[in-house]
């Protein structure tokens, strides 16, 4: 196994969309990092769990565990969460005013809702996206070409065509997001004015990587990220939203960051990933890769599924403008 770099910053997220804790050892297992969004609000009207793609503010909010996450924590059992408003002002999750102190800053009928049970499938249940909220959320016009998802897999669109989330967690796709800080780096130098923060993009995990690529995080995605305790397997490249664009704590409103990323990288930015070996995730941990074992005609029969797989994506999109309209009449 090669060493490709070094994990230099570990984030866990107690709450959906609002700023996390950066922290310096972490267990992972087959729902990512422990007590990672154990935590989301959901839009009473809409009756589905709501992030910063439709609610901006919640980036501009910071969530904290009161006491550290017990190892029961994660679905059915979410610790207790304290939220700062943007002006100082903190409240509790044990407090039964919370609800209405974010509907008040939201200026929207909301609840902060605990992760449900594994089994409650219904409560991961939501409105689906239809074509105007998918431009709204990747920061695109109404006529500009929505980013090719077709790079997921089949079972995974399935997944997200039934569930607001994957059951199980409040993450939008995947349970690991990975980021390196040369991809910044390129991307800051592509984009002069521009901060790209690591904030911004929100990752499990950021790694200095060692290797020459200018996005070294790609490369590995289909191989095993060793660390001494753990390992996570990157999948494919992460399909950047708006929201990096989005103001948050210390960080200003930049729409030039969407636009750079869309024009240079496909509108992709890090990774996502899965555990395939729990454990312990540590700052500074040496990082090995192992890449994947796929034959050449394993290589050309994804290339052929990717093919159905945009067949499927646009059948999809036509079904979910004909639910829009029909609901509309």
């Amino acid at each position: 196994m090669d060493e490709v770099g070094r994990i230099s910053g570990i984030w866990r997220y107690p709450v959906k969309s609002m700023a996390g804790q950066r922290v310096t050892t972490a267990e992972v297992g087959k729902l990512g990092l422990h007590a990672d969004r154990t935590w989301a609000v959901r839009d009473l009207e809409k009756n589905a769990t709501t992030s910063a793609k439709r609610l901006a503010g919640l980036l501009l909010c910071t969530a904290r565990y009161a006491l550290p996450p017990p190892p029961e924590a994660g679905p059915g059992h979410a610790p207790e969460v304290v939220i700062e408003f943007p002006d100082g002002s903190e409240i509790s999750s044990s407090d039964p005013g919370v609800h209405a102190a974010l509907s008040s800053y939201l200026d929207r009928d909301v609840e902060l809702r605990p992760l449900p049970p594994i089994q409650d499938r219904d409560q991961y249940r939501g409105t689906m996206a239809g074509p105007a909220d998918l431009h709204q959320y990747f920061g695109l016009d109404d006529d500009e070409p929505l980013p090719d998802l077709s790079m997921f897999p089949v079972k995974k669109l399935a997944e997200l065509s039934r569930y607001i989330t994957p059951v199980g967690s409040y993450v939008d796709a995947y349970p690991v997001h990975v980021v390196t800080e040369q991809t910044l780096r390129t991307m800051a130098g592509l984009t002069p004015g521009s901060d790209f923060d690591v904030r911004r993009f929100r990752p499990t995990i950021l790694v200095d990587a060692t290797t020459d690529s200018d996005h070294p995080e790609t490369d590995w995605c289909g191989g095993t990220l060793h660390a001494p305790l753990a390992a996570v397997k990157p999948l494919l490249p992460t399909v950047r939203c708006v929201m990096p664009s989005h103001p948050q704590p210390e960080l200003s409103r930049d729409r030039q960051i969407t636009r750079s990323i869309a024009a240079h990288t496909n509108h992709c930015l890090g990774v996502y990933g899965t555990v395939v070996r729990g454990g312990e995730l540590r700052e500074g941990d040496p990082l090995a890769f192992v890449p994947s074992d796929r034959s050449i005609l394993a290589a050309t029969a994804g290339a052929g599924a990717r093919q159905v797989k945009r067949l499927l994506m646009k059948a999809g999109t036509t079904a979910i403008s004909r639910s829009v309209k029909l609901r509309q009449n």
